[in-house]
């Protein structure tokens, strides 16, 4: 397995791009990548020439922390500093729904693979949040426990919730905290089931394997990316290679490798039957804040892609085989 640099963006955007979603294609048209900038945009590219596909959508007051698309790619959520979610129309940009978190409430979000939830990893409030998307009604707030024995915390801020990931099944949803706390949720239930330990610094980012939903891979400050049978509550592996922080996590789609980004400026690729970094990749010149395999689906996909953006404002292309 491979990286290949195919084509990278300067000044992508105006400021520090912090978010990178893939929007599935439609019968309509191919694939779009998503960025949120602290520029207070979310802009959309093409798929292979990364050209912006319009101009850059406002309506944030703040800067855009994390973005996410429905699997219908019908629909996107931005989320920002400024408390708001902005749900809007790929196609036309218009809004659809404003949904209103309490400051520093919204870091990442995910829609589950049904589309029929958002999920939101709730910041200060320590608990992820549940969003119906016919009604974009919040149905439900699911707290996140402390650990059992863990160290009283006087500041609050171990349970800031920074990451969320759905199990490809959509029972389940992990969330990751400031203090290393990782929770599993049976959704159905709104029932808290464990949590994962392993890491003691913030986990910001997470995702499960597109082929096996017990398996959990996880992104931490601690340098380390950790591998979680999230059902049997054990750690099944932990890979090292980055510097310094790990700030985001992907997993293929044939599940065989992960992408990671880093605060040491690079992206690395890992072999997921050797559990080691295959590859490194040097474009960015400053912190890598996400990386994104590109969804299945869409006419002329015989390779896979993935995409990275950093605090150098930048945007990069790899093809992945």
């Amino acid at each position: 397995m491979k990286l290949a640099g195919l084509k990278s963006v300067e000044n992508a955007h105006d400021e520090s791009i912090w978010a990178a979603a893939w929007v599935p294609a439609t019968d309509s048209r191919p694939a779009l990548l998503l960025t949120g900038s602290l520029d207070e945009t979310v802009r959309m590219w093409r798929p292979d020439e990364l050209t912006p596909v319009a101009p850059a959508s406002k309506g944030h007051a703040l800067g855009v922390v994390s973005v996410a698309a429905h699997p219908s790619g019908a629909v996107a959520a931005s989320s920002s500093l400024d408390s708001f979610i902005r749900v809007f129309d790929i196609d036309s940009n218009a809004s659809i729904a404003t949904l209103e978190a309490p400051p520093s409430e919204v870091w990442s979000m995910q829609f589950d693979p049904k589309g029929t939830i958002l999920a939101v990893a709730g910041g200060g409030s320590a608990s992820v949040k549940l969003w119906d998307t016919s009604s974009w009604q919040l149905v439900c707030s699911l707290p996140v426990p402390r650990p059992e024995g863990a160290r009283p915390d006087k500041t609050g801020s171990g349970k800031f919730v920074l990451s969320v990931a759905w199990s490809p099944d959509g029972k389940k949803l992990a969330c990751g905290s400031m203090d290393g706390t990782i929770a599993v949720f049976d959704v159905a239930r709104s029932k808290f089931l464990h949590h994962l330990d392993g890491h003691y610094m913030p986990v910001r980012s997470m995702v499960f394997s597109p082929v096996d939903p017990r398996v959990l891979f996880t992104a931490c400050d601690d340098t380390h990316i950790h591998m979680y049978d999230a059902e049997g509550k054990s750690l099944v592996g932990a890979m090292s290679g980055h510097t310094s922080w790990v700030l985001s996590v992907d997993a293929s789609l044939d599940g065989a490798a992960i992408a990671t980004g880093s605060s040491d400026r690079t992206v690395k690729l890992w072999d997921l039957s050797m559990r080691t970094a295959v590859q490194t990749m040097t474009n960015h010149s400053d912190q890598v804040w996400s990386v994104a395999f590109r969804p299945p689906g869409g006419t002329g996909l015989r390779v896979g892609r993935l995409a990275s953006v950093s605090d150098d404002k930048s945007i990069s292309l790899y093809d992945y085989s």
